[in-house]
């Protein structure tokens, strides 16, 4: 039980609406490994390295590095990372595609992804928001059955002014203006409830 609960926290980084980037420095080890990868963005600075710790204790990694991190790499090398305890240095991981870029010293690093974050904010946030839910569903699923999905997701997005802003910025030369996402609400906290429905 205790497990489970534990690996929600990496699942709801992982849901989040917003896009999560990574800023990665030193050792990525065990626990953070499971985390990074529960992100959508990895940067990594050049001393940056990646290592699934938990086979040198005797243990099984068991927060979701098994199970995310061939989705971002060759089975393969996970294979490897995970029987080996190996350390998958900056620049390797650069070249499978686990990290997006490498970057010298830390304040570059931390500079890029605030840039990053800054270009991902002037975007409209359900067109971000739906491109991640796309992106993840298309990870799990068929191409067909993601391409579904998305005519109904696309169907949402097209209703709000995200189009009309996009293009009148772009003809007035200023920064989009766009309005935030609402907050989610818990179907427990919702107004209306089945017990008060009519009969």
């Amino acid at each position: 039980h205790t497990v489970s609960e534990m690996q929600q926290v990496f699942t709801q980084l992982e849901q989040l609406r917003m896009p999560v980037i990574a800023a990665i420095q030193g050792g990525c080890i065990g626990g953070a490994v499971d985390m990074a990868c529960a992100c959508d963005i990895r940067l990594t600075t050049a001393d940056a390295f990646f290592c699934i710790q938990e086979i040198n204790i005797g243990m099984t990694a068991d927060m979701g590095t098994l199970q995310r991190l061939p989705k971002l790499i060759p089975e393969g090398v996970v294979h490897e990372l995970a029987y080996t305890g190996r350390r998958l240095p900056a620049q390797r991981a650069l070249v499978l595609g686990l990290s997006n870029a490498v970057f010298e010293s830390q304040e570059e690093l931390l500079e890029a992804a605030l840039a990053m974050a800054r270009e991902i904010a002037q975007k409209p946030p359900v067109a971000v928001w739906g491109s991640k839910q796309a992106i993840h569903y298309a990870r799990d699923h068929t191409t067909h059955d993601a391409l579904q999905q998305m005519a109904w997701l696309q169907s949402g997005i097209w209703q709000g002014g995200n189009l009309l802003e996009a293009f009148l910025a772009k003809q007035q030369q200023r920064p989009t203006r766009y309005a935030d996402l609402p907050p989610l609400q818990s179907f427990a906290d919702a107004d209306y409830r089945l017990d008060q429905a009519p009969s």
